[in-house]
């Protein structure tokens, strides 16, 4: 079934993998997709037509055609370095198209906020795919995370390897730089629980404790949206949800801790996840009725 699903699928880089004097050519495929979203068009109501963007100088207020535009870096205000298309390619990183291995880490050394894309990193055709599986095996037995670089759409990406099922899981990690200092956010000094409340809130987490399982956590807000647009589709009346609850009254924290206990989980905070709900109950109701006018 993946063998399948991988010959169907397009690659987003082609190359190959060097470890050392060992290389073997590889693929590299998107471990995620977006497709399932709902994207929406900006459609005119009074023509259902949609609207087409264009491209206004700001000065003149005239239409520029997009193949006559550079592009500029702001230096101050309303001055601009302008670069055009030949002097950015003078630039552009060439890719080697080679994924070198340069150190291995172990995983947990990698902060977690560094992690950025996931890629499936897998053979390309039969040749080298006998060092491909050494390299791999390799770092299977040794539990350690490869860490190589590779040009990604003109970009040169710090990316972090480690075995997968059948093949490789590359993760591309974000650069120091892009990481913002913590400190900026967590500037207040945290206060020391009250005993008997830290007690009951490790309970709750003993309570609520389970493996995580993916499929539990759909978008519910996603769910509505396709709810909402298949029920105007079909010209049935929208269901209304519930006003929202004032969130920030103040809350006896101990009262609340132990409801929490006891599975007073209280109103759901989630618009889409109410409308689904009315929706449901709504659906449940409609059997009855028929029920009771038969």
């Amino acid at each position: 079934m993946a063998k399948q699903q991988s010959k169907a699928m397009k690659p987003t880089w082609e190359g190959h993998l060097r470890l050392s004097l060992v290389t073997c050519p590889v693929a590299l495929y998107s471990a995620t997709e977006r497709t399932s979203e709902v994207h929406f068009n900006l459609i005119n109501p009074k023509t259902n037509n949609r609207i087409k963007m264009q491209t206004v100088d700001a000065g003149t207020g005239k239409v520029v055609e997009r193949g006559d535009l550079v592009k500029g870096f702001a230096v101050s205000k309303d001055k601009y370095v302008l670069l055009d298309k030949e002097e950015l390619d003078a630039v552009k990183l060439e890719s080697t198209r080679i994924i070198d291995i340069e150190e291995f880490v172990s995983a947990d050394t990698i902060d977690r906020i560094y992690w950025d894309e996931p890629y499936y990193l897998a053979p390309a055709g039969k040749t080298g795919i006998e060092a491909f599986a050494v390299i791999r095996a390799a770092m299977a037995k040794q539990k350690k995370v490869a860490l190589g670089r590779l040009v990604l759409h003109t970009r040169e990406r710090v990316c972090a390897l480690e075995p997968r099922d059948a093949g490789i899981l590359l993760t591309t990690l974000r650069s120091h730089d892009e990481v913002r200092d913590a400190s900026e956010v967590f500037d207040h000094t945290m206060p020391k629980p009250e005993a008997r409340m830290l007690e009951i809130a490790e309970k709750i987490i003993e309570q609520q404790g389970a493996k995580f399982d993916p499929s539990h956590f759909t978008d519910r807000y996603e769910d509505a949206l396709r709810e909402l647009i298949a029920r105007k589709k079909k010209g049935q009346p929208l269901v209304s949800t519930a006003p929202l609850e004032d969130e920030d009254k103040v809350v006896d924290l101990m009262e609340a801790l132990k409801k929490s206990l006891q599975g007073g989980g209280g109103p759901s905070r989630d618009k889409a996840d109410r409308f689904l709900k009315a929706h449901a109950n709504k659906a449940k109701k409609k059997p009855a009725s028929r029920r009771r006018a038969a």
